[in-house]
């Protein structure tokens, strides 16, 4: 089957938008429950990349590149059933409201709206997940998950502030490029490839998803990592939503609009 054009997908977004701005309108109650769902997928590509990137310490130890690809392989199930169940996600929907917005479709309030409730949608689902799911369970209490766990949350409110999000900016330049390749094709094929390629790259490259965060330092703190709330918001939390929002709404949906989006188009 024929992918969409470039236009077509910007058309495409633009429309995925407008449904998203009306549900805010709306329904509340609805886009709060699809946006918890997308935090829990979200946190379950997330387990799932540590438990198979971290589970051959033999074969990375020589070749850590091995690792950052085994996690990058496995975390793009997440963003795969946002997408295809229709799920809310804060990161993907940084891009998908701009071009709905350059046609006048909404307001910037509604941007807002819909952002902050998703947001914290998302937040509720990726701790929840987290600590019935993942916790509770044991899936890190064993060995190498436990440090593995402790050693990535450390690390991510351990890095200086700027190189926080700027890595949120490389971070969803890659998750909105996803979804708007996933929006190039209609079979379930197409679109889940379209989520693999960019989000696999991201996080072998090790930028930073607050959403993906919200699992990921949260998890640690369970584990036992002397990180405290503070740290975690201001140090990681913060920086990263700033350049996820910079990466998604500007490098992919403004820039997309104004490039396939001619005065003639504009609504």
């Amino acid at each position: 089957m024929q992918i969409r054009t470039p236009r077509e997908i910007t058309e495409a977004a633009a429309n995925a938008g407008a449904g998203k701005a009306n549900l805010t309108r709306s329904d509340s109650p609805r886009l709060i429950v699809s946006a918890i769902l997308a935090g829990a997928y979200i946190a379950l590509g997330g387990i799932l990349s540590m438990i198979v990137g971290f589970g051959f310490p033999e074969l990375t130890a020589a070749n850590p590149a091995v690792q950052k690809l085994l996690s990058g392989c496995m975390f793009p199930i997440g963003l795969i059933l946002v997408v295809v169940l229709g799920a809310e996600l804060f990161t993907g929907n940084n891009a998908l409201l701009i071009p709905s917005f350059v046609q006048k479709k909404h307001t910037a309030a509604t941007i807002l709206k819909n952002w902050t409730m998703v947001y914290f949608g998302n937040f509720i689902g990726a701790i929840l997940f987290t600590f019935f799911m993942v916790y509770l369970c044991g899936l890190t209490a064993p060995e190498p998950y436990h440090s593995a766990a402790i050693k990535i949350a450390t690390a991510k409110v351990s890095m200086p502030w700027l190189t926080v999000l700027l890595k949120g900016i490389g971070a969803n330049w890659c998750v909105c490029l996803a979804v708007w390749l996933a929006l190039s094709g209609k079979t379930f094929f197409e679109k889940a490839l379209g989520c693999w390629l960019p989000v696999m790259a991201f996080v072998a490259l090790g930028y930073e998803h607050s959403i993906a965060n919200m699992f990921f330092i949260p998890l640690g703190m369970m584990e036992g990592a002397d990180i405290s709330i503070a740290s975690a918001v201001v140090d990681n939390i913060i920086p990263a939503t700033i350049g996820n929002i910079i990466g998604g709404a500007f490098f992919v949906g403004a820039l997309n609009a104004y490039i396939h989006f001619t005065p003639s188009t504009k609504k």
